[in-house]
This record gives C-alpha cells, structure tokens and sequence, in this order.
C-alpha cells in the first residue's frame, strides 16, 4: 500500500486509519466543516510522515495503533455532533461545574493529554533507537517530554491558523488554549513517567 514496505500488523493499522480520515474527510465536506479540514491535512502529513519512517524507526505494533487511536479520536471530536456543538466539547468528567472554557474534565483535554502522551512515548522510542548511549539517563525521558509539549504548541498554533482562516470555528479562546497547553504537558510527563518505571522493573 503507497509503496510502503509493510510487516506483519501493519497493514491493518495504515488500513483503519486511511478508512477513518477518508470517511471523515467527506463528513467534514458534507456539513461545511472547514475548520477541521486544516487537521485532515495534518493527518495526512503525519500519517506520511510516520508511514516513510516505518523501516528506519521500527515502531512498535502497540504504538502504531495508539497513534493510530489518537487519530481518531482526534477526528471524532471535530466531527461527532453533541447537543449544539461537537463532541470536542463535551464535558466527560464533571470534575467543575459547565463554565464555557474554565470547565473540567472535557473530552478535548483529554485527547490533548493522551495524544501528547503518545507523542512523547514516540519520541522516547526514537531517541533509543538512535542514540542507545542516552539509555538509563535521564535525559531519554526528559527529553521527550520536552520535545511533546513543543509539539503540542505547534499544535496550538495549527488551530490558530484555523480560527484566522476560517469564522465561527469550535477551537475557542485563550483559556481553551492555555488548557490545551497544561494537559498537553501533563500527558508528556505521565507518559515519562510511566515507561521510566516499566523500564526500571525490566
């Protein structure tokens, strides 16, 4: 599939995920849902991205599909109705009262935490298999950790384009922003944390 040498597995997890957005993608057209359309596009990128690099970085099958999971979260929230709006801002857990975006737990924040979470699990995984010198240092974990939450603000910036490009988006303001940010880091963190100790039990 695309010229892309695939193992055992994989095939599957490019298969779902190529369906989701394809499937999306014409939901998002149907409604005139423009805003999210600049997300197909990054999906696209990434999925290419990821996709070029399955030989040389040797994902691990678990994370290919938590990639590929974060995806499609991803592109449920902007597309499945719920009530006036979409599922990205939906409370999940009511952990403060319905205040617009001073509310907790909502679904879009945590997406945000537990794809940043991947992200940092991605990169960790990147920098052992490259640089095998920085194992059992705490670099390998700080690092990625650092690097997710640098993404997650390339994130911020995205739907930034998206709320200059096009009007009445559902991305919302700074504190929606400032939300994204701390659950971003706090996914990247947790994550460290986590592979940190399933390594030290190893």
């Amino acid at each position: 599939m695309f010229g892309i040498e695939f193992r055992r597995g994989e095939g599957a997890v490019a298969a779902v995920t190529v369906a989701y957005v394809v499937a999306f993608t014409a939901w998002f057209l149907i409604r005139g849902n423009y805003e999210f359309m600049v997300y197909v596009i990054t999906m696209v990128i990434l999925i290419a991205l990821v996709g070029r690099s399955l030989r040389s970085a040797e994902y691990p099958l678990t994370m290919l599909w938590a990639l590929s999971a974060w995806g499609l979260l991803h592109m449920a929230g902007g597309g499945v109705p719920v009530g006036d709006t979409v599922l990205y801002s939906a409370q999940v857990v009511p952990l403060t009262p319905e205040n617009g975006e001073m509310t907790l737990l909502k679904y879009d924040q945590i997406v945000h935490a537990y794809g940043f979470g991947v992200t940092a699990w991605v990169l960790w995984h990147l920098m052992r298999r490259h640089y095998p010198v920085l194992e059992g240092t705490w670099t390998i974990h700080v690092y990625p950790a650092l690097a997710a939450m640098g993404l997650g603000a390339v994130n911020e910036m995205i739907e930034f384009v998206a709320v200059l490009s096009v009007p009445e988006t559902n991305v919302g303001g700074y504190f929606n922003t400032a939300f994204d940010l701390v659950f971003n880091a706090a996914g990247a963190v947790l994550a460290m944390i986590v592979v940190a100790a399933v390594q030290a039990r190893r």
